[in-house]
């Protein structure tokens, strides 16, 4: 099982300021912390888009072609690239690019992410959302298995024997996986297609989500694809120390930003019981000391038939030298425990 880190560049508010700290400072933190993800073993980093004023990164291909040059080894994903509100022949020449400057170590992760900024800054209705998400992952995978395009759809001009450069390093083809948050006609599309599934798991209990996954596998199956080629990853929060002041310190990071969201979309104020809960062994929190997290990575592990499990770990932006610590214990103990 492949073992990564995603992040979205939350920015912290200073509390002297009243301000979200400088956007450029954060990306050349995170640039420094996917260095160290690759020194230490991680298998695939992946960069969030979004467009507001607490995240920093609104273009993950930019932040993943900086990362890089500075890498060796390490896998670098959009996580996720919002599909309904970008142009595919774009997403391709850029991802395609990515995969050339990094020798092959490109993918994307396309779905159609939880926050609609991106449709008015860009000139989308959301009335479009389902259909401009369908239509634009059918002309992103078709130019990813076709040099010469042709295709035509309601919501974009067609294409009429169109060529897309530069191809990626594998014959043209770029590895695209599905991120859903658990929508069956997500999944069911997926299986269909024969496309890798990722599953945002951030709340709950993770075995609330065993037959959706298993549905998954059903329908993939019956499409005639190959059981060999079956690929399902996870993305969840996730946060590493082995000092439990730490821990317990990083509620407050966790509280402020699911508070900050929250506020927007009519949520309670998040809760000491809601952690606690969401770090118990049946919880959705992958956060604590190396054991405990490499344990409940294991458990997931073996309830979905994992192929690759993604922690997503800058939530409520923690300290620069906080973040390091975690990714170096993710690194050098809890991947050698999982494996």
């Amino acid at each position: 099982m492949e073992l990564g880190i995603g992040m979205f560049g939350d920015l912290a508010v200073d509390q002297n300021t009243g301000k979200y700290k400088d956007a450029g400072v954060k990306i050349r933190e995170i640039l420094g912390q996917v260095k160290l993800m690759d020194e230490v073993g991680i298998d695939v980093f992946a960069m969030g888009e979004h467009h507001r004023q607490d995240y920093a990164v609104s273009s993950p291909e930019m932040v993943l072609a900086g990362a890089a040059s500075i890498t060796k080894n390490i896998k670098l994903a959009s996580g996720v690239t919002v599909l309904s509100s970008s142009e595919p022949v774009k997403v391709y020449e850029d991802f395609a690019t990515l995969d050339l400057i990094s020798d092959g170590r490109a993918e994307i992760f396309v779905g159609r992410g939880s926050f609609t900024e991106s449709f008015p800054l860009y000139g989308y209705s959301l009335n479009d959302y389902e259909q401009l998400f369908d239509e634009k992952l059918d002309l992103l995978l078709k130019i990813n298995s076709e040099e010469n395009v042709s295709w035509t759809g309601k919501l974009r001009a067609p294409m009429k024997n169109q060529t897309v450069y530069p191809r990626a390093k594998n014959d043209g083809k770029l590895p695209i996986w599905r991120a859903v948050g658990g929508t069956p006609q997500s999944v069911l599309s997926a299986a269909k297609l024969g496309m890798p599934l990722i599953v945002a798991i951030i709340g709950g209990m993770p075995v609330q989500f065993k037959s959706l996954v298993d549905f998954y596998k059903q329908e993939y199956l019956a499409a005639g694809h190959a059981e060999s080629d079956m690929q399902i990853a996870i993305h969840s929060h996730t946060f590493v120390s082995e000092d439990q002041k730490v821990i317990d310190g990083y509620f407050e990071n966790y509280k402020s930003q699911m508070d900050r969201i929250g506020a927007t979309r009519g949520w309670a104020p998040y809760t000491r019981m809601q952690y606690d809960g969401g770090r118990s062994k049946e919880g959705a929190l992958f956060i604590g000391n190396t054991n405990e997290v490499a344990d409940k990575i294991q458990q997931v592990k073996e309830i979905f038939g994992l192929t690759r499990f993604i922690g997503h770990m800058d939530v409520g932006a923690p300290e620069n030298d906080v973040m390091m610590k975690s990714i170096e214990l993710f690194g050098e103990k809890i991947a050698p425990l999982v494996r």
